[in-house]
This record gives structure tokens, C-alpha cells and sequence, in this order.
């Protein structure tokens, strides 16, 4: 069984859409794949409700409770791997990781974000893409570097940047494909059909048609 662990820091709807593509695509028994654990690093946060809910096993590192972000991601990597994580998925986990993290997991970390990456990244990217002017967004899952929403791209989905758009309608759109994308992802990568070879994410040719989305 690969067992896959989930970060987040808030309300967790990209952890409930991966949590219903597990149950819907019985994942543990056609993959052998489940979510082993969801970490915060905030209490109280409604994603934590939403794993409790679906019987998965929660725990919060408070990041407030250490002195420096090293000693926070000591903590958090030693919850993880007590989990024996095969992947480890950032689900608006909204914290920088430092290197030593992002070296620990190499190859087994993975993040969802809000923008077509290279362009975008960082925060507020909605309202940078109505700003720009651009005519497309959309989100992206990518394996994570030391590099902040950098590294070896898995696929992506593309949203129409509409006419009459402002930076919430753009936004539930664009967590629309996230809810579709990732869950794919995660299913694909954890099961074995994407890896990743260097800096170069493989697959075979028939699952890139898997990840295919079409524009919103």
C-alpha cells in the first residue's frame, strides 16, 4: 500500500476532492493507494473536519510553536515520516519550505497552484492575471523544488480569462480545474504511471490523456 499524506493550512477543498476521487475510485483496493494522514499547521482549520469526517488520522504541527522555520520543518518531516509517506501533497499548505525539507522529500512532493507556472507564481495571482490583462489562467501541478512554486511540472489546466471576470469568479473556476487536476495526480503518481526521472516528470503515453482538462 503507498501511502500518501496530505498538508494543508486552511478550509481543505482541494483535500475533500482528493478524498472523494478516493472513495468514488476506490483507490486502496483498485490502486493500492490511500491517504494516510492530513497534517496542519494551524488548529481549528476546516480541512481538518473534513479528514476527521472521512475517518482519515489528523495531526497539527503548530509552526507558531518553534523558534525558526528549520525547526519547524525538523517537526513536520518527522510527522510525515512517521506516516512512511511515498508521497507527500501540498494541498494550500501555506508555508515556504526550506531546502532541507524540500531535499527530504525529493521526488515525493507535490504541490497544487493557482496560476499557468512559470507565470504567476507566488500569491494574489488572480488578481495579477485581471491586472496583467492576460487571457488565459489556470493551475498547475508541480513536483517542488527548493525554489518557491518552481520545479518539474505534472500537468495542467487551462481557464478562460472571461470578459466580465473579477478576482472571485476567476477564482472558482480556477479551483474547479484544481479539484479535477490534482486528485488525477495523485492517484497517477502514487500508483506508479508518473514518475519523476531527474528534473524530467515520465509517463507513459496514454496517461498524459488522463490529465487532460478541457479549458473552463
Amino acid at each position: 500500500m503507498k501511502n500518501v499524506v496530505v498538508l494543508i493550512s486552511g478550509r481543505g477543498t482541494n483535500l475533500g476532492a482528493l478524498l472523494s476521487a478516493a472513495r468514488t475510485a476506490h483507490w486502496e483496493t483498485a490502486l493500492g493507494v490511500r491517504v494516510a494522514a492530513v497534517i496542519s499547521n494551524r488548529f481549528g482549520v476546516a480541512g481538518l473536519e473534513i479528514a476527521r469526517t472521512s475517518g482519515v488520522p489528523t495531526q497539527v504541527v503548530p509552526h507558531l510553536d518553534f523558534a525558526s522555520r528549520d525547526a519547524f520543518d525538523s517537526a513536520l518531516a518527522e510527522a510525515i515520516d512517521a506516516h512512511q509517506a511515498d508521497l507527500v501533497v501540498l494541498a494550500g499548505f501555506m508555508r515556504v519550505l526550506t531546502r532541507n525539507f524540500v531535499a527530504h522529500f525529493a521526488g515525493r512532493l507535490l504541490n497544487v497552484h493557482p496560476s499557468l507556472l512559470p507565470a504567476f507564481p507566488g500569491l494574489a495571482t488572480h488578481r495579477r492575471v485581471l491586472a496583467a490583462g492576460v487571457r488565459v489562467h489556470g493551475a498547475t501541478v508541480h513536483f517542488v523544488s527548493s525554489d518557491v512554486d518552481a520545479g518539474p511540472i505534472v500537468a495542467q489546466g487551462v481557464v478562460s480569462v472571461r470578459p466580465d471576470d473579477d478576482e472571485a469568479s476567476l477564482a472558482q473556476r480556477v479551483l474547479e480545474v484544481e479539484h479535477q487536476l490534482l486528485p488525477r495526480c495523485v492517484a497517477l503518481i502514487a500508483s506508479g504511471q508518473i514518475w519523476l526521472d531527474g528534473d524530467t516528470v515520465r509517463m507513459p503515453p496514454g496517461v498524459a490523456a488522463e490529465l487532460a482538462l478541457d479549458a473552463a
